[in-house]
């Protein structure tokens, strides 16, 4: 009976002993967890980079930038026939 009893207790401790060892160290979650957020960041930034790109090149802006350059030529002609 005893001899049973240990080795149900035995094969109880090499369970537990293989399940505790599956589990990721620290060091591997702060490994994981550094490759996620640098993921992450690097997925922001070409979605940033993308977007600004698609602002800059969209009719609105192209229209805004040529309506400021023609204000602005036109105060400039102003000016300069103003002081001459």
């Amino acid at each position: 009976m005893k001899l049973y009893l240990a080795a149900a207790v035995l094969m109880l401790v090499l369970a537990v002993h293989t399940e505790a060892q599956d589990e990721p160290t620290l060091e591997q979650r702060f490994a994981t967890f550094q490759t996620q957020v640098k993921a992450i960041a690097d997925d922001l930034t070409e979605k940033t980079k993308s977007t600004f790109q698609q602002l800059d090149e969209s009719e609105f802006a192209t229209k805004t930038k040529g309506w400021f350059s023609e204000q602005y030529e036109k105060v400039k002609l102003k000016l300069s026939e103003s002081f001459n």
